[in-house]
């Protein structure tokens, strides 16, 4: 057997299918590849067509198939393409010649055979079978979008009246008429295999009289299709759908599923034109019609395809590979596992059809591999499908998606999933809050005179090379909106009295009002608070640029600290002054409270020295070796990590700043770390080394779990010792 990759799909199809792509400008051929076949095995069911293989007798063929894809994809516009060019005259030529001289034959027959039994006349025993062919079982349909069990029967029984055509449910929008359908879906299970079902007993009377059992086998035939969205909702119909699966839809059936479809829009009008128009594509649709149209030749019913002892090792060892891979499945995988037991039969049918199709008398080693690659591409999809998102991640999405904030009566109303108890709905906001702080999804709750609001908003991460800022020559107006790199900030920051800010601006007028939302790097203005080299320190495991102010000295300290946030936020001015001030107090120093505006501005700075030589006043800290972002999601209003970290700054509310930030940095892995980071930054702030011995006391004792008092003083302390400049220490004392 060859690698699935270097199968190849069924030529003619898969010319068909390029026609197809071209008229829907769809790129996306999964969808369309299915539907055609699809078609293909309808035909070879109409005819009763089956396979003489040499493992498991006689089977029909036959095709069930799921196949989802977005909305505007080209769904109808597929089906109708195919039902009006291609098979539209193999339909016409069954229902007006082939079924109607198979149909007199059969009954014929019968006659003969009732007339034997019942001692009574052909001519009465046909006169009674044409009625009930004609007249109690209705006309054929070529294919069905719905019905009942009953009515399942009685076109079944004008089938095997007429020893030709098959049962062909196409519902389109699955999701929409799938629950009206069930019993009928349940039907068809059990005409897979070999086109058999049990009659249903009912009460024989002059009036409702029960049909002559009739022997034989009628081929079924199912293609569901729609968005992915209306059946997998979540809600009722899902869960119609996978129990559908679970009683052995799933293992019957072929899937197809695309997410998302792909439009080409680099084309012209003409060009379109053109591709609808060719000729060649035309003459190609023509003479697969014609071709199809001698397919239903009366000469050609009932033909049983052979399949050669080579075609039939490959199915085997198809069979033996899908068993193994099954068993690699977990046990309580049970409808992958039976899925992958099955693919081999559902593969056996479709190449059957395949053959069928191109008029082939066997099953050769090409249509072995034309099936087995589209029955591998409809695993793939059915376990795209299985996977599919769970109720939160599907709320943790809407509410990501919302153009407003929502109440609950909304969520009630658009989500069938949405329902059951207060405490069951608060359990699944949380969930989907969980899901989306994991998933770049931010979710925040607030409550307006009683009524909750929730609002979700999905956050793009940070591009170093798209930073949101804005610059002009003057204080509030001809401001420039600009994105620029990160590692190129000091080229703004190191020009002569240039104004810039952190957001965008409506027509160039720094003006709260005027301001876009939008932001993704911090902007910190440190004044007479600790030393640049002590904020360096503090900071070092973060991504930031360091500039100094126009007023900077050694003994003040002014100077700026810019950090780009881990995501790009839009905030309004409420949410932004909120969000600024939980960043002031997660900071381990003071700073210029005054930056909490979004329409805040800053000064670079161009140093000169007395030569007339410019001076470089700005340094970055982890630009090349991957320092990290700062992580916004804790300090966001009204979330619920914002919450925690609110009652966590409570708890440590005795402390100072700097106690405050390296206790909440400190791990199990990291303890003795950052204690001696703190002491560094200590000693950086003047402290001798008797007050650091007591500060990292204080410290150590409010771990969780603290250091030994030996194991501070032999690591820690000797360290500090070392850089106050005592001697070396030898004890602990």
């Amino acid at each position: 057997m060859k690698d699935f990759a270097m199968m190849q799909y069924h030529p003619d199809s898969e010319s068909l299918v390029k026609i197809i792509c071209n008229r829907t400008e769809n790129t996306n051929p999964l969808f369309f590849r299915i539907h055609v076949a699809w078609y293909w095995s309808q035909l070879a069911s109409m005819m009763r067509c089956s396979i003489d293989t040499l493992d498991r007798n006689e089977i029909p063929i036959n095709m069930y198939a799921v196949n989802l894809m977005t909305s505007g994809a080209g769904k109808g516009l597929a089906s109708n393409f195919m039902e009006d060019n291609v098979v539209k005259k193999f339909y016409s030529n069954f229902k007006n010649i082939t079924m109607p001289a198979l149909a007199n034959k059969n009954l014929a027959e019968l006659s003969l055979q009732r007339a034997a039994q019942n001692t009574t006349s052909p001519e009465q025993e046909l006169s009674l079978i044409q009625y009930e062919y004609e007249q109690e079982c209705g006309p054929y349909l070529t294919s069905f979008d719905s019905g009942t069990p009953a009515a399942v029967k009685q076109a079944r029984n004008k089938l095997l009246l007429a020893n030709v055509g098959s049962l062909n449910l196409c519902m389109d929008e699955i999701g929409s008429h799938l629950a009206q359908n069930i019993e009928i879906l349940d039907t068809l299970l059990e005409l897979y295999d070999v086109g058999k079902v049990k009659a249903k007993l009912v009460k024989h009377t002059s009036d409702n009289r029960r049909h002559q059992e009739i022997p034989g086998r009628t081929p079924a035939n199912f293609l569901g299709f729609g968005t992915p969205a209306s059946l997998l909702n979540g809600g009722k119909i899902e869960e119609d759908f996978y129990a559908l699966i679970e009683r052995g839809l799933g293992r019957r059936t072929l899937f197809g599923y695309s997410r998302t479809h792909e439009k080409k829009f680099n084309q012209t009008a003409k060009e379109i034109f053109d591709a609808a128009k060719n000729g060649q594509v035309n003459q190609f649709v023509i003479d697969l019609a014609n071709r199809l149209k001698s397919q239903s030749d009366v000469s050609n019913a009932h033909r049983l395809l052979s399949m050669p002892e080579n075609t039939t090792l490959l199915f085997i060892e198809y069979r033996l590979d899908c068993q193994r891979r099954s068993e690699e499945l977990a046990d309580h995988d049970v409808m992958r596992k039976a899925e992958l037991d099955h693919r081999y039969f559902k593969a056996t049918k479709l190449a059957g059809a395949y053959a069928f199709i191109d008029g082939a008398t066997e099953i050769t080693e090409e249509y072995f591999d034309y099936a087995v690659k589209l029955v591998e591409d409809s695993g793939h999809s059915f376990n795209k499908i299985l996977t599919r998102d769970r109720k939160h991640v599907k709320l943790a999405k809407y509410l990501g998606s919302a153009d407003q904030p929502v109440t609950q009566s909304d969520l009630v109303e658009d989500l069938p999933y949405y329902r059951g108890s207060a405490s069951s709905k608060q359990e699944l906001m949380q969930l989907a809050i969980s899901w989306g702080y994991q998933n770049n999804i931010s979710i925040k709750r607030k409550f307006e005179e009683g009524i909750e609001f929730v609002e979700g908003e999905v956050l793009q991460p940070t591009d170093l090379t798209k930073c949101v800022l804005s610059h002009s020559y003057d204080l509030a107006d001809g401001y420039v909106n600009e994105i620029a790199q990160f590692n190129r900030l000091h080229e703004l920051t190191s020009l002569p009295g240039r104004h810039w800010c952190n957001h965008h601006f409506v027509n160039s007028r720094r003006k709260e009002d005027h301001a876009i939302k939008g932001f993704n790097l911090l902007v910190l203005d440190v004044e007479n608070s600790v030393s640049l080299t002590v904020a360096k320190s503090v900071l070092k495991d973060y991504l930031a640029l360091f500039y100094t102010t126009k007023r900077h000295t050694d003994q003040e300290n002014r100077y700026r600290i810019v950090i780009p946030t881990n995501y790009k936020l839009e905030l309004d001015a409420p949410d932004y002054k909120e969000f600024m001030q939980n960043v002031f107090k997660w900071l381990p120093f003071n700073v210029d409270d005054g930056t909490g505006q979004r329409c805040k501005k800053w000064l670079s700075n161009q140093v000169i020295d007395p030569q007339g030589e410019i001076v470089e006043n700005w340094e970055y800290q982890n630009i090349n070796n991957s320092g990290k972002m700062l992580d916004v999601l804790p300090f966001i209003p009204k979330t619920t990590k914002n919450d925690d970290f609110l009652k966590v700054q409570v708890t440590h509310s005795g402390m100072d700043n700097l106690e405050r930030w390296y206790l909440a940095n400190a791990g199990d892995g990291n303890r003795n770390n950052m204690l001696l980071r703190y002491a560094m930054v200590l000693v950086d702030s003047n402290y001798d080394y008797e007050n650091c011995l007591i500060k990292i006391m204080d410290l150590n004792s409010k771990l969780d779990k603290p250091l030994s008092e030996g194991e501070v003083h032999k690591t820690i302390m000797r360290s500090v010792a070392s850089k106050v400049g005592l001697p070396k220490i030898t004890s602990t004392n």
